[in-house]
């Protein structure tokens, strides 16, 4: 069975070179398991404001991240059929500032990060190490099938 997808995007950022829907769509759709079924995902690209003022309230951490992922159903018990819900914030200045420091386009950051968020709304993670080289590997797989580079290769300066 096709997992399907409903997608909202919100644009709270100034920035001019953002991801399509479309796009947005094709990497989130690429990420979801096989398993998931059904998803419902908001995608809010935000500003460094918003960026750093949720991150230090939900993680502690006083500063804009790129990207944040936050799991409706995490403390629910399984409930056969309800969707894959959740929300993925994309901080706009913090991923502009990584692709160029990494010297990859924006198109593909923005691809890994989408990827790297849904792995999260499905429970991926990577605090220890063989949950971050499992998560490492399935954002490889999936970044490349979609056109793009490793995200992980070793040649970035």
């Amino acid at each position: 069975m096709k997992t399907k997808i409903k997608l909202a995007l919100q644009n709270a950022s100034t920035a001019t070179s953002l991801p399509t829907r479309a796009q947005i769509k094709k990497w989130a759709e690429a990420a979801l398991q096989a398993d998931v079924g059904n998803a419902e995902i908001t995608f809010r690209i935000v500003d460094a404001e918003e960026g750093q003022t949720l991150n230090r309230d939900y993680r502690g951490k006083d500063y804009a991240t790129n990207v944040l992922t936050f799991t409706f159903d995490e403390d629910m018990p399984d409930i056969p059929g309800l969707p894959l819900m959740g929300d993925i914030v994309l901080c706009a200045p913090v991923v502009e500032r990584e692709a160029a420091e990494q010297g990859i386009s924006l198109e593909a950051h923005y691809c890994h990060l989408v990827v790297h968020g849904v792995l999260h709304l499905q429970g991926y993670d990577h605090l220890e190490d063989e949950e971050a080289e499992a998560m490492e590997a399935l954002e490889k797989q999936i970044v490349i099938s979609l056109g793009y580079d490793d995200p992980y290769r070793m040649d970035m300066e």
